[in-house]
This record gives C-alpha cells, structure tokens and sequence, in this order.
C-alpha cells in the first residue's frame, strides 16, 4: 500500500513538473506584461528628472487613448533647433517616446489586455507632455548678460 501510494505522489509530481509553472501561453504574456511595467517604470523615472508630475494629465489620457505615438510627438517644428540648455529635457523627451512605442507594440501584440493598454495611453500622454516640455524650452529666448555700461567721465 505504501508503495502505490509513493508511486502515485512521484507520478503526480513528474507530471506536474512536466506541464511547466505556467498554461501555454502564459508565462510569454506574463514576461511581456512585465516588460511594459519596467519601460512604464522607467517613463515615471525621467518624469521625475524633468519635474513633472509622476503621471500625466488627466484630460492627456482622454486626448491620447485613441491616438498613436507619432501623434503625441508632433509638437515641435520640424528640424527645430535645440539650445544646449534644453539638451537634458529633450534628450529625455526622446526616451519617454521611445519607451511609449515600444509600450504600445507589446500592448498591441496582447490584445485587449486592459493593464496593458491602460500603460499605453499613460505613455502616449507621458509622451506628448515630455515634448511640450522640450519644445516649449527650445523656445525661449537665449539668456544673456547684460551689458557692461561704462560709467561716463565728465
């Protein structure tokens, strides 16, 4: 008796083990969920760097649900000059677009996945309020010294 019972527990778990921790599919849609999360991470990350708010606006995620990533880049002029001031912010803008197109590819390859589109939208919003920021530095005029008034000798 001992011995089918033993042999029915190394049974069971051989075939447990051989069906894998995850059903079929799921721990490829697990990893690509946790891909999202990472690059939504890092979107909130170099928010912080440029002094936004963690996340985006509110009416941002309305405007930006059903639009694509190239939309919420078209800010700027195109070929728009950027002064060494604004280099970071900009620099920084790119990466969060970056992050955002590649959110929306995974999101798109899974679906439905509401968590998954959800982080799409937020990026797309991340996304275009980055590059307002960008734009709207690379508008202001240069700084500059004033000048130096020699004092007049009577």
């Amino acid at each position: 008796m001992k011995g089918v019972l033993a042999g029915l527990l190394l049974v069971g778990l051989v075939l447990s083990c051989a069906r894998g921790p995850f059903p079929h599919g799921e721990g490829d849609r697990i990893a690509k969920m946790n891909e999202v999360t990472a690059l939504w991470t890092q979107i909130r990350q170099f928010r912080a760097e440029m002094n936004l708010p963690l996340e985006p606006s509110s009416s941002m995620l309305v405007e930006f649900k059903n639009k694509s990533v190239k939309d919420a880049q078209r800010v700027c002029a195109d070929n728009h000059a950027v002064p060494k001031p604004c280099e970071d912010t900009c620099t920084l803008s790119g990466h969060i677009c970056d992050n955002a197109d590649l959110i929306c590819k995974i999101a798109d390859e899974l679906g439905e996945n509401d968590r998954a589109q959800e982080k799409c939208t937020s990026a797309k919003a991340s996304c275009r309020e980055a590059k307002q920021r960008c734009c709207n530095c690379s508008a202001k005029p240069p700084v500059t010294e004033p000048p130096v008034v020699e004092p007049v000798k009577p």
